[in-house]
């Protein structure tokens, strides 16, 4: 009968454990990236994916938002002079996300990277848990996500007030109280997504719109947006104000 020493029994188990280890670790990774849905690539979001945006789209008759009276007296007094895009500033949600540009989607272990082609603009969403502070508000807030199934929910706060923060057409301020959900997902080789947007200072209820990014043409890279200030502002000499 062979005799096993304790030396050797020791080398046995600290194999066997090794193994054991590497395989718990190969199928942990497995699973992880198995429960996480592949949205990278870029998108294409101008025309052959969906209709331009407006006044009435994608907002209709079914989910055009809802105003309180303080949104009302906001939008009764717009005009388009007051645009801050004519002096550069981006668009944030829930504009950004329809208008008819590129995006790029970068996913990492602790975060995901969405890059606008419109106004240059990059968002992060994290993925670790951390919570927004006093000092996170902007105009594209500070936004947290999880994936679940087969989609990646986002939650988006902290955002300052924006005197056309809705859209870009119908003269909707958004305020620090807004809060957008966004939910991703892959519907065969386009990806979704739908916005929810809050805000109890100027709106009555949420609202929502669901739209579609399609796969960009081969080999298409994100281009510069370059907006020039005072190029831009000088478009408004076309637009005379109502006041006097």
């Amino acid at each position: 009968m062979k005799t096993i020493t304790p030396a050797r029994r020791l080398r046995e188990i600290s194999v066997k454990s090794f193994v054991l280890g590497v395989m718990a670790c190969a199928m942990t990774t497995v699973f992880a990236q198995s429960s996480v849905p592949d949205l990278e690539g870029v998108w294409d979001g101008g025309g052959r994916a969906r209709p331009v945006n407006g006044e009435t789209i994608p907002w209709g008759e079914d989910n055009f938002p809802k105003l309180n009276e303080r949104g009302l007296a906001y939008q009764q007094v717009w005009e388009e002079i007051m645009a801050p895009k004519y002096d550069c500033q981006p668009a944030s949600s829930p504009a950004i996300q329809y208008d008819p540009y590129h995006m790029e989607v970068t996913q990492w272990p602790d975060r995901v990277l969405f890059r606008y082609e419109k106004d240059d603009q990059l968002r992060t969403v994290w993925l670790d848990g951390r919570e927004p502070t006093a000092v996170d508000f902007s105009i594209q807030g500070f936004s947290v996500g999880y994936y679940e199934g087969d989609s990646l929910y986002v939650t988006t706060t902290h955002f300052v007030f924006d005197i056309a923060g809705f859209d870009d057409y119908n003269g909707i301020p958004s305020s620090s109280q807004k809060k957008v959900t966004e939910r991703y997902w892959r519907d065969g080789e386009d990806l979704r997504v739908t916005v929810t947007v809050e805000d109890p200072m100027f709106l009555l209820e949420p609202t929502s719109y669901t739209t579609r990014w399609i796969p960009a043409r081969a080999g298409y890279k994100i281009a510069a947006y370059e907006c020039d200030a005072e190029s831009s502002r000088a478009m408004l000499r076309f637009f005379p104000s109502k006041y006097k």
